[in-house]
């Protein structure tokens, strides 16, 4: 789902920077307003395990595999706002450290998922949330969150002249929408695991560790543990790549000891994963914990 450099041509990715950065500033001072403050410890271990999530790669059919991308999930829990926010900082890691997504294209891959993805997610989600219907509006809102976020993939990659083929496009939309049925999946039992420990919905400021460690728990295990079942195939974007020719265009700004989320200087590639996972988790949880720190300051 990460665009890389190279894929799109200049005034694409420029246009999309262009329309990034103030739709990241207008949502980070409208997360200043919206984000209920119970949900703020939440912000740095929820960002941890997305990230983590994103690393475990699961097969989806036809020597492709998915991962969540966790828009909805986020955006559920968090609030949109908040989780638009969350995901961009996400995204800005793993293409700043970890070489996936471009960092030209760091702009598209926001509006992507962390935007267009996130809001997406939430018309669903909103409709049923007081129904009971609900769970089934968590899992339509992931569906629907991965849907919109490969659809402007591929028509910003359609924009830079990239020539995908009917078959190859039929191949995708059904690839795209496996990841997507998962993704609901995968969304709706998330939520309502967080739930049971009585996070977001109930009083999440009374008891706060619970929800915390559970979360923090299940990212450490899915990047210690997960990494040796995560599948090695292409996942949807970069199978279309392969198949229109243009994979060999994807470029790198700069190389990073944390390639390809393996630490270099390791002897094993457990470890090699393992570390790199770790560190990216910090990363993000100390990322997010300044933003937790801003908005406290600023609900003072």
């Amino acid at each position: 789902m990460h665009i890389p450099d190279g894929f799109l041509t200049p005034p694409v990715w420029i246009a999309a920077d262009a329309a990034a950065i103030p739709a990241v500033a207008w949502l980070t001072r409208r997360a200043e307003r919206e984000i209920d403050e119970s949900r703020i410890p939440l912000l740095g271990v929820l960002g941890a395990f997305v990230f983590a999530a994103q690393m475990i790669n699961f097969p989806v059919g036809m020597g492709t595999s998915g991962h969540l991308v966790g828009g909805a999930l986020l955006g559920i829990v968090l609030g949109p706002a908040a989780a638009a926010v969350v995901l961009t900082a996400i995204l800005a890691v793993q293409a700043l450290v970890f070489q996936d997504g471009g960092v030209l294209a760091l702009g598209a891959n926001v509006l992507n998922m962390a935007v267009a993805g996130v809001w997406a997610a939430m018309l669903p989600y909103r409709y049923f949330a007081g129904t009971r219907w609900r769970p089934a509006g968590i899992f339509v809102a992931g569906v629907i969150s991965v849907l919109v976020s490969a659809a402007l993939a591929l028509a910003e990659l359609r924009i830079s002249g990239v020539a995908i083929p009917a078959a190859v496009f039929a191949a995708s939309t059904v690839l795209f929408l496996i990841s997507a049925v998962l993704e609901g999946a995968i969304t709706l039992a998330v939520v309502q695991a967080i739930e049971k420990i009585h996070v977001p919905a109930v009083a999440v400021a009374s008891r706060p560790a619970p929800a915390v460690g559970a979360l923090l728990g299940a990212a450490i295990l899915l990047v210690t543990g997960g990494v040796l079942l995560a599948s090695a195939a292409p996942d949807g974007l970069e199978s279309v790549a392969e198949q229109t020719g243009i994979a060999a265009q994807a470029r790198h700004l700069w190389t990073t000891p944390f390639a390809e989320y393996e630490l270099a200087g390791l002897s094993s590639e457990w470890a090699r994963k393992a570390a790199a996972g770790l560190c990216g988790m910090a990363l993000l949880f100390g990322a997010c914990s300044l933003f937790t720190r801003y908005l406290s300051r600023r609900n003072a």
